[in-house]
């Protein structure tokens, strides 16, 4: 399908306080030294009690018009990548429309965990391409605080609160040249959080509202399907890692990241994260990495970005575009 859809802004936004590693040697057994080496993480930013992931989205998307002096007035859809809503409904996107004024706008929700963002962004260019909207709204974001069990040692470390929003505008020639979506459901049960149901697949699942992961699968799983995927992307797209400026992965963890790396072929030093940082912040880390990579320079117009979600579900959505401010 020929793209006319463009990425054309960026925004981002992280809460005020800090959660550093030192904090969390306070919380559980744990040190900052062990956190580094196993996950790349150093700091993540933690939502005020009365802050949720509407109030994170609305601010990330003025960040993206302080940065690009970019009207919004005009946008016809807004999709809210997320899959911790304020509430199970009305959705974070219906939240973001009305309180941007967007009264053009239609809005909905889209939970693909960490993957959401890419997801978000391929639907938007679906869409556009196809001549049913003409400026989207994708705003990725979670508040992963509120879900985080703090005393399983396993998890707290990883997570943190982010979002950041995309401008996908209509263009002739758009920046869209391949992706590359995925499900494997049958290893939903290694990272879940439960709703109505406290089974899957009519397994007992423990855990209540908060997450619950098993990062020696997950992370097994992500070791194999990532640089698969990055192959069967660029293979499809008639395109080789030579061509590609940055690759910007899910921040998930660091050891994911090097490993995908090395299998694919693709240098670490061209590739964009924000884990560091903010920790995981799952459907947030590729816009909060693009967003980074921008500002400082590193990603310029014209550049071939390789983004890749992958999460809960288990799922996963890739997208080659490109970068036209």
């Amino acid at each position: 399908m020929t793209s006319h859809a463009a990425l054309t802004a960026i925004g981002a936004y992280v809460p005020q306080r800090v959660l550093s590693n030192a904090d969390l040697e306070q919380l559980v057994d744990t040190n900052d030294e062990w956190i580094v080496k196993m996950t790349g993480m150093k700091e993540r930013r933690i939502a005020a009690e009365d802050e949720f992931t509407s109030h994170m989205c609305v601010a990330a998307v003025r960040d993206l018009q302080q940065r690009f002096a970019k009207p919004i007035d005009d946008v016809d859809l807004v999709i809210a990548c997320t899959h911790t809503p304020d509430y199970p409904f009305p959705g974070v996107s219906n939240l973001v429309q009305h309180r941007l004024g967007l009264t053009n706008a239609g809005a909905f929700d889209l939970n693909a965990t960490c993957a959401g963002f890419a997801y978000g962004l391929h639907v938007a260019n679906g869409l556009i391409s196809a001549g049913l909207h003409r400026k989207v709204l994708v705003i990725g974001a979670d508040a992963m605080s509120k879900i985080t069990d703090y005393t399983d040692r396993s998890t707290c470390i990883l997570f943190g609160d982010g979002a950041g929003a995309a401008l996908v505008e209509r263009r002739e020639e758009g920046g869209f040249r391949g992706a590359y979506v995925a499900s494997d459901g049958e290893k939903g049960k290694h990272l879940y959080r439960l709703g109505l149901s406290d089974t899957i697949d009519g397994e007992p699942m423990a855990g209540g509202g908060k997450l619950v992961q098993n990062g020696r699968e997950v992370y097994k799983w992500a070791v194999s399907a990532v640089p698969e995927g990055m192959s069967r992307l660029l293979e499809g797209a008639g395109m080789k890692p030579d061509d590609i400026d940055w690759f910007i992965p899910h921040s998930a963890n660091m050891r994911i990241i090097e490993s995908a790396c090395e299998k694919s072929g693709f240098p670490l030093s061209r590739t964009l994260t924000s884990m560091a940082e903010y920790g995981n912040t799952s459907a947030a880390t590729i816009p909060l990495s693009l967003a980074r990579g921008v500002t400082n320079g590193s990603v310029k117009p014209g550049d071939m970005l390789l983004l890749y979600g992958f999460g809960g579900g288990l799922s996963q959505a890739a997208l080659l575009v490109s970068w036209q401010p």
